[in-house]
């Protein structure tokens, strides 16, 4: 050919083998994202037959990383995040830290240095925001509480690794970097100094000007009425303060990429700017994986069996064990804290991100990031075995009561009502679960028609918050028949189920059941299967979100367009 053609070659090898591969994955019941790791397995250097361009793979992989991180700044949300502060940030910080403790003593005991051990741990303790999205929007809970605090937990992890990124160049030599160190190189502690107010100002920068500025400039594009615009502006404002940020802070791409997505957030055109992005993001990010695949080395897996299992367990079995712990220690109900351990049984994007930039400073060997490849490769293939056996596990849990007495609602005067609660509440009553966006809704209704009503809620502050205001609420996981008979189920009239946890919505039918038979159950659902499911065996009254979104347009139209 006249001309070189590696850049087309490489995504053509890439995008249509990930499609393939990807698409057998899904049939396989595993997540598309282990194809596309594969396919770039299959092209990448260690693999016999075709070799894509690694060095143009590693440059789409940076857009990738871009895109990714800007997708993670449109869902952040500083209000969903102080909202589950009281358990994301600590849980959070404290679960890295015996993660990386972990990690740290297994790379220790295999005779690596100080920065290695650190960096591997750190890679080992922070698990994939773009799994664990996918995974809740697949069980229709991102939106629950639950999901809110995995989510919350997550943003905790990812912002603590930008702050990783930036600090770990010039903390590198300290940490027994093998990387030869520039002649006329400032003194480590300056230069840590010079990076931090460089980090800070940005961020100042982009929370003082760039919340005012880019979403100003979104209202302008708008208004023009092109969408090819409204899409060119959404993805230039990601690719270009990315890249200014680098330029002109020495910060990472993915750290500016980031608060693009988050100032982008503040626009009321946010969650446009999501859905005309996402083809482009999705895309890219493929190209992500795929570039992470070429890196990794299949024979690590015969010649270091029992290393790529020490990481495994580490991933799946200790981080989701300490968070576990951690979670139920901070008074959360058991369901929450299985979601956030299966939550947590993964790595992903920022685990591969650190591993190159610690092999590139000298500090992890070659062999530490073929290892971490291959623990996400397997943790990410095997999460959503986590995830479905969290219901069943829930459910033996609670049938065997003496293993788990009281376990985490003990001695909590959030746990049950009031000794001065009003006899109104505890008979006739309706039982409310979750006080979101709809619950509130509810609540206000049966308010104005003098229904008394009694809330279960899992969010401890919102419980406090409704107690004061002198309304009836318990504090607790209403899967668990405690928590139901807390709220006086048995002489309940009604339950209603306003949460959008899906996962334990039968268990809370069951119990509700059992403990007053002649209970009628009114559900939520944004799922036709799981609410036909519910209405044939629950006999329960199910109300789909798009189903009465239309009912009521409808009868809006209808009413405006029929003769008089």
């Amino acid at each position: 050919m006249p001309h070189s053609v590696s850049l087309i070659n490489t995504v053509a090898a890439g995008l249509g083998l990930a499609l393939v591969l990807g698409f057998l994955a899904v049939r396989l019941r595993l997540p598309a994202l282990v194809g596309y790791l594969l396919a770039g397995v299959i092209i990448g250097p260690f693999t016999p037959g075709f070799v894509a361009d690694a060095e143009i793979a590693a440059q789409l992989a940076e857009i990738g990383v871009m895109l990714l991180m800007f997708g993670v700044g449109l869902h952040f949300s500083l209000d969903d995040l102080l909202a589950v502060r009281k358990i994301a940030l600590p849980g959070a910080l404290v679960q890295m830290a015996v993660a990386t403790l972990l990690g740290g003593a297994l790379a220790t005991w295999w005779g690596w240095n100080l920065g290695g051990a650190l960096v591997f741990g750190l890679a080992l303790s922070v698990a994939s925001t773009v799994v664990l999205l996918r995974a809740l929007e697949s069980l229709g809970i991102l939106e629950s509480f639950t999901g809110r605090i995995a989510v919350g937990w997550l943003v905790v992890e990812d912002l603590a690794m930008v702050l990783v990124l930036v600090l770990l160049p010039p903390l590198a030599e300290v940490l027994g970097s093998t990387a030869a160190r520039a002649p006329d190189a400032a003194p480590v502690w300056q230069t840590l100094g010079l990076t931090l107010l460089q980090v800070g100002g940005f961020v100042v920068l982009m929370l003082v000007v760039g919340r005012r500025f880019f979403p100003w400039l979104l209202w302008q594009v708008t208004r023009t009425g092109s969408r090819e615009l409204f899409t060119l502006c959404v993805v230039a404002a990601a690719v270009s303060i990315a890249f200014a940020s680098a330029a002109l802070f020495g910060v990472s791409f993915a750290l500016g990429a980031f608060f693009a997505g988050m100032v982008m957030r503040e626009s009321e055109f946010s969650h446009r700017a999501a859905e005309e992005s996402l083809p482009l993001r999705d895309a890219f990010a493929v190209l992500f994986f795929v570039s992470v695949g070429m890196l990794f080395n299949p024979a690590v897996l015969i010649e270091r069996p029992l290393q790529v299992l020490a990481v495994v367990m580490v991933i799946v079995v200790g981080k989701s064990i300490a968070a576990c712990v951690l979670v139920l220690l901070l008074r959360y109900p058991l369901g929450t804290a299985l979601t956030v351990s299966a939550s947590l049984a993964q790595i992903g994007e920022f685990s591969f991100i650190l591993a190159a930039l610690g092999v590139s400073l000298g500090l992890l060997p070659q062999e530490g990031q073929s290892l971490l490849l291959a623990g996400a490769l397997i943790s990410i293939a095997t999460n959503p075995l986590w995830f479905g056996l969290i219901e069943p596990l829930q459910k033996w849990l609670h049938a065997h009561s003496r293993l788990v007495p009281g376990l985490t609602q003990r001695d909590d005067p959030l746990a049950e009502l009031p000794m001065s609660t009003e006899a109104k509440y505890l008979s006739r009553q309706v039982v409310l679960v979750g006080y979101g966006r709809v619950g509130r809704r509810i609540a206000a209704e049966l308010a104005v028609h003098d229904i008394p009503f009694v809330v279960a809620e899992q969010n401890r502050e919102l419980v406090e918050k409704l107690r004061a205001e002198g309304m009836a609420a318990v504090w607790g996981d209403a899967a668990d028949p405690a928590v139901l008979i807390q709220a006086h189920i048995a002489r309940a009239r009604v339950l209603v189920v306003a949460t959008a946890d899906a996962i334990n919505v039968r268990q809370m039918i069951e119990a509700a059941r059992t403990l007053n038979p002649a209970i009628q159950t009114v559900i939520r659902s944004h799922n036709e299967d799981e609410a036909r499911l519910l209405t044939l065996e629950a006999a329960a009254t199910v109300f789909l979100g798009e189903q009465e979104l239309a009912q009521s347009m409808a009868r809006a139209v209808v009413s405006r367009a029929a003769p008089a």
